[in-house]
């Protein structure tokens, strides 16, 4: 008999700190109390989403009432907290300083976990992956609660409790998983590998502010106002799904993560507690409803270019910078400046592109969307 999940539902509308501890305190009181997830003495890595340096408002991150928040509890249990993520792009400690975490880290003296170096772990458990490299700041933990942000996203659907992992490889070590796995599907089962091979203590999904549309950075901020706690990462993103009226069997991480064992994702293997879903429920939340990718058989140009969902450039925000050509793991690139020069934007070499999404995901202008060509709007209405 399959245990049950529990899956806590708060509301907060405010990030004001008092706000959100009070919150996170009743969150933790329908998960058993708090004192079930910090020991005194222990060290305890928060893992933010820190996917790019934007601003907190922008909703692209964690916010950092969360992190000051949390820091408090676990303090206040005995624990030694510490914090960080590898963004996709820029250092750790500039994606923090952008987003505000770095300040209120530097006011409450919670250090900066080492994000920039990693370890090299084995994983003979691995159903596909057998060997990661870990950031420092991860393995000197005791422990990691991971702080992932309600997002939308176009490779996986959402973003959520699962893939927030992700962050644990440090730099551009991260790129070379999107050109091993370029389809969403072993893409994912990657992701869960490393959820198994971390096992994070907790997960406590930012969705005071969640982030709908053109996700993971460039999408349009919408009040959610919930926090969504849990110690299974794969009930907790079904139940985001739940939320958004998103099927949580579409969406790669989640159908994996039940399969391989990381989690619950079927309604009756889940107890929610809390607010009732249907108070904080949003069917009209703006994610992509239809087809991500179509597996091994993307690989044929003619089903790729004409089905699955491209990315595409609005010359009218594009600045130029050249952070798409740089994020590009594909090799060749699959976009590159016609002759070396900036004078316009770069241009799609579409048979190249494996469809990671790194360029719309990092673009620092809002520039790059997904386009869903006509046969794959066909194909989901039918």
């Amino acid at each position: 008999m399959t245990t049950q999940s529990i899956v806590a539902i708060v509301q907060c509308e405010t990030y004001h700190p008092m706000v959100v501890e009070t919150a996170l305190l009743d969150g933790f009181e329908l998960l058993g109390g708090a004192h079930h997830f910090f020991n005194p003495g222990e060290k305890i890595l928060l893992k933010p989403n820190i996917l790019a340096p934007r601003p907190a408002e922008q909703a692209v991150t964690t916010h950092p009432s969360i992190l000051l928040s949390l820091a408090r509890i676990a303090r206040h249990f005995g624990a030694q907290v510490s914090y960080g993520d590898s963004p996709g792009k820029s250092t750790p400690a500039n994606a923090a300083e952008k987003s505000g975490l770095a300040e209120v880290a530097r006011n409450n003296h919670i250090p900066l976990a080492d994000f920039d170096a990693g370890t090299v772990t084995s994983f003979p458990d691995g159903h596909l992956v057998k060997q990661f490299t870990i950031a420092n700041g991860v393995m000197a933990a005791d422990a990691i609660i991971s702080l992932p942000k309600m997002k939308s996203h176009g490779l996986t659907r959402i973003t959520g409790a699962v893939k927030n992992q992700f962050g644990c490889i440090p730099g551009f070590l991260k790129a070379e998983f999107h050109l091993k796995f370029p389809d969403n599907s072993h893409f994912s089962q990657m992701l869960v590998d490393l959820n198994r091979l971390l096992k994070p203590r907790l997960f406590i999904m930012d969705g005071i502010v969640a982030m709908e549309g053109n996700g993971p950075g460039a999408g349009t901020p919408i009040p959610m106002n919930v926090l969504l706690l849990s110690t299974d990462p794969v009930a907790l993103d079904a139940t985001f799904c739940r939320l958004v009226g998103v099927k949580p069997e579409t969406v790669p991480t989640i159908e994996w993560g039940e399969k391989l064992g990381l989690g619950n994702a079927t309604a009756e293997h889940i107890h929610l507690t809390g607010a009732p879903i249907d108070d904080v429920r949003n069917p009209d939340f703006d994610v992509n409803r239809g087809i991500l990718s179509m597996g091994r058989i993307q690989r044929f140009h003619w089903v790729k270019n004409y089905v699955v969902p491209k990315p595409i450039i609005d010359e009218k925000k594009c600045t130029h910078c050249g952070t798409c050509v740089q994020v590009c793991p594909a090799t060749p690139k699959a976009l590159s400046f016609a002759k070396n020069k900036r004078q316009e934007p770069p241009k799609y070499d579409y048979d190249k592109c494996i469809r990671c999404y790194c360029c719309q995901e990092l673009c620092p202008d809002n520039a790059i969307s997904l386009h869903t060509p006509l046969l794959g709007r066909l194909i989901r209405r039918s």
